[in-house]
């Protein structure tokens, strides 16, 4: 999905590249590349994709579970977190993360990029990704797109912890926690 997600977000700079204005689904452009590249083509990337998101959560839960642990606790002898200190500890630690993970989410997208056009640079794999965007474009190439990175992850994980903290879940499917712990 992440693949195909670039190709939608690249197409309207190769149609007006290409003077062609293409109306592409994401059904569309699966088959097409189905049909081209055959059902490996869906995972171009795929090793900079978990590249990104296993670096992003080695930081974001040790990160998360370190301020959270430092922060006011519920008064009901459980030793939680209060919900609102969850909240503010995984906008931290999500915000951090994702500044942190920025230069393996820019490799990803130029690796996954399927149409270039003359005189744009390829890559053979992510070393090679690094080498030639921080020869071409410098350290900070690699940080473009990094506060919109920040201003999604950071809401989603802090509300997904507090969420988690309160117990939503549990709630929701009527189970016990005093039980599950």
């Amino acid at each position: 999905m992440e693949l195909l997600k670039i190709q939608m977000q690249d197409a309207g700079r190769v149609a007006s590249r290409d003077g062609a204005a293409v109306k592409l689904s994401a059904t569309r452009l699966a088959m097409n590349l189905i049909a081209t590249k055959g059902i490996t083509g869906l995972y171009k990337g795929y090793s900079a994709t978990l590249l990104r998101d296993v670096t992003f959560s080695v930081v974001y839960f040790p990160l998360f579970a370190r301020i959270n642990a430092l922060g006011p606790r519920k008064k009901d002898g459980s030793g939680e977190a209060v919900f609102y200190h969850s909240l503010l500890s995984g906008l931290a630690a999500g915000a951090f993360a994702a500044w942190i993970v920025t230069p393996c989410d820019v490799v990803k997208t130029r690796l996954q990029l399927l149409a270039r056009g003359a005189g744009e640079t390829g890559y053979t794999g992510i070393p090679d990704a690094f080498r030639k965007i921080f020869a071409q474009e410098g350290l900070s190439a690699f940080f473009k797109g990094a506060v919109c990175r920040m201003a999604v992850m950071a809401p989603l994980f802090g509300i997904a912890q507090m969420v988690y903290y309160v117990g939503v879940a549990e709630f929701l499917l009527r189970i016990d926690r005093s039980t599950v712990r």
